[in-house]
């Protein structure tokens, strides 16, 4: 049997992958958690595919009350940087034929959406710092402003597996001579279990330690930076600068920056909220947008793909309450 007016909503990170079947109602009726989504590195079609492997999952879990096609598929999905990719994306999902209509996103709309308001028109700027960093906004009348955020060559800086490369840089010449002194020489090899920083580079250079696993080090980072050192203590301020750089620039672009609007603040790295790098963003962003309201959202961004999806579904008001208990 199906259920009428169900929803499908898929938040696919750089890290992990999220798939919820949702009631119009708002009852949860399905979930499941899948690997990163990596379309640039597998190709479209692939990274689909790996996704269908989540959505299979979550209507296992649904059981009898599973639709056999659900009204509304809404995908908000890393690296659908571009029109174009999302297009692609589009097409590669609606290919599957899980809901009769498709829509798609980039991943940080589903952070933003978690953050605003269910009722009224909405308006504000979120930034995703995880495994990468990306921002979204969106201004009274539906306006939004986005990044290309596809890397250095579009001005990028930051996130988790940035901060863990420029750990390393720093600690590879503290170690050798060329840098100056930093706790990271002692700190990242020590992790894993290593004498030093050649041990590390060579297994991380060779294989021994997957390179996926350099985002382990953030959180050394973080650690190194709250003992004092300077050295760390720098690659967290620049990180928090780089945060309140995009959330201003996406402000100004929507003409929101005198306004009393929310900057939503998600990712891995920002939900954690490590003092410094917390401290940093607050105090900056009073000072360059002193209207706007700082908040993290640590709920899992499915949460934000699931409240767009009822959204287009015109969703009654106790839907979106009913939605939002279950993520607590």
């Amino acid at each position: 049997m199906g259920v009428s007016g169900a929803l499908l909503a898929v938040d696919a990170g750089n890290s992990k992958t999220d798939v919820v079947l949702v009631d119009a109602d708002g009852t949860v009726l399905g979930a499941a958690r899948g690997a990163g989504f990596q379309p640039v590195t597998e190709g479209a079609a692939r990274a689909v595919a790996g996704l269908a492997a989540v959505v299979a999952r979550a209507v296992e879990r649904a059981g009898p009350r599973a639709p056999s096609r659900v009204a509304h598929v809404q995908a908000c999905l890393a690296n659908a940087d571009l029109p174009v990719e999302e297009e692609r994306l589009a097409a590669e999902i609606a290919a599957y034929g899980w809901g009769r209509t498709v829509t798609v996103a980039n991943d940080t709309f589903a952070l933003l959406r978690a953050g605003l308001p269910d009722a009224g028109e909405r308006a504000g700027v979120a930034v995703v710092c995880g495994a990468g960093i990306n921002c979204s906004g969106i201004a009274p009348g539906g306006r939004t402003a986005r990044f290309l955020a596809v890397g250095r060559i579009s001005g990028d800086w930051g996130g988790g597996g940035v901060l863990a490369e420029e750990a390393l840089w720093w600690a590879a010449r503290a170690a050798d001579g060329r840098g100056e002194a930093t706790a990271l020489s002692e700190a990242l090899p020590a992790h894993f279990g290593l004498a030093g920083v050649p041990e590390l580079v060579e297994a991380l250079h060779l294989g021994h330690i997957d390179w996926e696993r350099r985002h382990e080090l953030a959180p050394v980072l973080f650690a190194v930076a709250s003992a004092g050192d300077a050295i760390a203590r720098s690659l967290v301020v620049r990180q928090a600068d780089e945060v309140v750089a995009m959330a201003v620039s996406a402000l100004r672009r929507l003409d929101l920056l005198d306004a009393e609007v929310p900057v939503v603040l998600g990712g891995g790295v920002l939900a954690a909220r490590h003092p410094l790098l917390h401290e940093r963003v607050v105090a900056r962003l009073a000072a360059r947008a002193p209207r706007a309201v700082p908040g993290v959202v640590t709920a899992p961004p499915v949460l934000g793909a699931a409240l767009l999806a009822l959204d287009g579904a015109g969703a009654p008001a106790a839907a979106y309450g009913r939605l939002r208990a279950h993520y607590g």
